[in-house]
């Protein structure tokens, strides 16, 4: 071959055709509106795919230094993953599930209870209506029974599709640690052949940073953890402390729904626990005071250095993300963010895009 004709192969190859690119962009697309439609079946696939992600390099290096087989270390792996969430299950469930339904035996003495301490033991006007605390809790009682009967199909149904999303997501995450970077690669041939090169130097560019981020993550998560600990069970004395603080740390994992889950677990906890209305304040100070110092403060300075990002441009992407994929787009964002980040970067051939 010629060395003109070698080069215009190399620049064929390198820079493929407007048709080629047209295609792509239309195949992206239309992925891209698929995974929209498809969103809420995407939430195991995200968690097994995080999970893996962050714990292949480990596997790969233990592998490599003892040189025994890859497989018995991903066993291992999932196998410790399996037990921490035992454990957490072992320390707490039991305990929480006795609370709640010691509350649901006397329901409405609880409510009323709660209520006559910021009501009195008098009437009030309400509505309209003269209430006391007994009227007020029995009407309380009454409009969540008509909520949970009229909704009680949907509540099953996500119930029976948590529980399915549970167990898919640890069989993915099985196939995944044993699947190893295989699998990754995988993805490459989604793309023509002529850009494969350009999206392995993206992923060079980004993989670093994405691990900073998921190990960012990781960092408040241990965070959330500790300082839930240090309100619920050092000053607020709340009974199942640790594992309250345990289920708040690891559903900071998803963003914004995550917090939602665990403060009104722990506010039922603290409620059912409350001797006066002023316990209850001081679980909504401490409530309040966890979000700001998480939301405001340590999540988006810590993911913002990890992923070379401001704090303000790690809270958009976390709303915009929410908003659009739900759960998965909230998990997505900053990933996503990041990536269009290292495709600029490889487009502009600059090696400065660090913060934004």
């Amino acid at each position: 071959m010629s060395t003109e004709r070698r080069a215009h192969h190399t620049s064929h190859v390198a820079h493929p055709s407007r048709a080629t690119a047209a295609l792509t962009i239309g195949v992206v697309a239309l992925i891209g509106a698929f995974l929209y439609l498809v969103r809420n079946a995407l939430i195991p696939f995200v968690f097994a795919g995080v999970i893996a992600y962050v714990t292949t390099p480990a596997i790969d290096w233990a592998a490599a230094r003892t040189r025994m087989p890859r497989w018995i270390f991903a066993l291992i792996t999932l196998l410790l993953l399996l037990g921490l969430f035992a454990l957490i299950g072992w320390l707490g469930v039991p305990s929480l599930a006795k609370q709640v339904t010691n509350m649901g035996n006397n329901l409405q003495g609880g409510v009323a209870d709660i209520v006559a301490e910021f009501t009195g033991k008098g009437t009030i006007n309400l509505f309209g209506k003269q209430m006391n605390a007994q009227m007020i809790a029995q009407y309380i009682i009454e409009a969540v029974s008509a909520f949970l009967s009229a909704n009680v199909f949907s509540i099953v149904e996500y119930s029976f599709a948590g529980m399915f999303g549970l167990i898919l997501s640890w069989v993915l995450l099985g196939y995944m640690l044993f699947g190893g970077r295989e699998q990754g690669e995988a993805l490459f041939w989604l793309l023509p052949p002529s850009w494969r090169d350009v999206a392995r130097r993206i992923w060079a560019r980004l993989s670093p940073i994405l691990r900073r981020y998921f190990l960012g993550v990781g960092l408040v998560v241990i965070y959330a953890s500790t300082a839930a600990y240090i309100g619920l069970g050092l000053i607020l004395h709340i009974h199942n402390a640790l594992f309250l603080a345990l289920m708040t740390g690891l559903l900071e994992i998803i963003p914004v729904i995550g917090p939602v889950a665990s403060g009104t677990i722990a506010g039922l906890v603290a409620m059912g626990q409350a001797q006066s209305s002023w316990n209850i304040i001081e679980y909504i100070i401490y409530a309040v005071a966890l979000r700001i110092s998480i939301d405001e403060f340590f999540g988006p300075i810590v993911l913002g250095k990890a992923a070379y990002m401001r704090p303000v441009l790690v809270i958009f992407c976390f709303l915009a993300g929410g908003m659009l994929f739900g759960i998965v787009g909230v998990i997505l964002a900053v990933p996503a963010a990041l990536a269009v980040k290292a495709i600029l970067g490889e487009v502009y051939e600059e090696e400065g895009l660090r913060r934004n």
